[in-house]
């Protein structure tokens, strides 16, 4: 059944806006040349697309052909504005950008809990809001939020698990009762994995496992180009994963015992402190990262070796359930170990599995999750303008 006159239209135009997106100001020829559609229904979209306030004239362009120059169009990226927040245990970072995802600004505060939920909660609000204020932004159209923890597919509320503070689920709710916004909530490791999908280490892959690396560790599952959550947003706390070479078990309350117990970062700086590795942490970085980097300046190989055994044991057992082809070490540590650790893991790897899998280091560290939560805001906010 051929599509209706206004179905047609919204097709289009979706179309010319996405070319737009992605490749910049193009003149209406090279509208025609990309779309493949006829001269006058790109005139006519176009005069549409201005009316809608979603395109402008941004200059001219006279080089592909004879006679006046032509006008080039582009998005309006002052149209909406955007923000993402990278909620951490101790502090949140937060980012500003304009529709077309271009950061604006960025600032990152201490989040002190001994004064209660609330007022933890109205810090991360009132930082989102100060750094509007400072580049003069208007409420943003769309938040995106990286938090630990659990959030189900089907309600969007989060549910805590280890490390995670209880103004952590506050903070939604005062968010939403302080800006006109729509609010966007994912589990971090889920929105560094989106980051390294789109411009990162696996920007080349559609399926893949992200192995976060930080204060804690994490998984996040990408399979034919999606994002896989599970059926109560779990999939990927490989945390709490039985492994050997721990004292006891991991329970439903605590990943001590579990895979978090090997790799996370307090157990890397005591791997440290084993071998003689100094560890000095800069700034809000996981210590275990300055270890890694240590490390690999003083050629401390029995460390990495030794961090090498422990990270492919996990790495092990997502392979045998999931065979994604490609393991990406992300987060701090990850980002940290570079090409020489990802090498390391991938030969144990290897031995451990007859699955052939890359190992690779993460392209974007700590910064993927504020970065994911972005690109899911900016997503989520041209759906909505695009389609009007």
């Amino acid at each position: 059944m051929p599509a209706s006159p206004s179905t047609a239209r919204a097709i289009n135009d979706r179309l010319a806006l996405r070319f737009l997106q992605e490749e910049g100001p193009l003149t209406a020829g090279q509208l025609k040349s990309r779309t493949g559609l006829s001269r006058p229904t790109v005139a006519d979209l176009v005069e549409r697309l201005q009316g809608s306030g979603l395109v402008r004239i941004v200059g001219e362009s006279g080089a592909e052909r004879r006679g006046p120059n032509a006008r080039l169009y582009g998005i309006v990226a002052d149209r909406a504005h955007l923000a993402a927040l990278d909620v951490r245990t101790e502090d949140v970072s937060v980012v500003v950008a304009d529709l077309l995802g271009t950061t604006l600004a960025k600032a990152t505060a201490p989040i002190t809990t001994g004064a209660g939920t609330g007022p933890a909660a109205e810090r991360a609000v009132a930082l989102l809001e100060a750094t509007l204020h400072r580049v003069g932004a208007a409420p943003p159209h769309t938040i995106g939020v990286g938090a630990p923890g659990l959030v189900d597919p089907a309600t969007g509320e989060l549910r805590p698990t280890t490390g995670q503070h209880v103004w952590h689920g506050r903070l939604l709710g005062a968010l939403q009762e302080r800006l006109p916004s729509a609010v966007l909530l994912e589990n971090e490791t889920n929105l560094a994995a989106v980051a390294e999908l789109r411009e990162g280490a696996a920007s080349d892959r559609d399926t893949f496992v992200l192995l976060w690396l930080g204060h804690g560790v994490g998984a996040a599952v990408v399979l034919d180009g999606r994002l896989r959550r599970g059926a109560s947003g779990g999939a990927g706390e490989i945390g709490f994963l039985p492994v050997p070479g721990t004292e006891g078990l991991p329970s439903d309350t605590d990943c001590g015992g579990g895979f978090h117990s090997l790799a996370g970062s307090a157990a890397l700086c005591d791997l440290a402190l084993v071998h003689g590795v100094p560890v000095r942490p800069e700034g809000r970085e996981p210590a275990g990262a300055a270890a890694v980097r240590a490390a690999l300046r003083s050629g401390a190989d029995a460390f990495l070796d030794a961090l090498a055994d422990r990270l492919a044991l996990g790495a092990a057992a997502v392979t045998a359930v999931l065979d994604p082809g490609c393991v990406v070490l992300g987060g701090e540590i990850g980002h940290a170990g570079g090409a020489d650790l990802a090498d390391r893991v991938e030969q144990r790897l290897a031995r451990l599995s007859p699955l052939r899998t890359a190992v690779r280091a993460s392209a974007l560290g700590g910064s993927a999750v504020l970065r994911g939560a972005l690109l899911t805001a900016r997503d989520a906010a041209q759906d909505e303008l695009f389609s009007r």
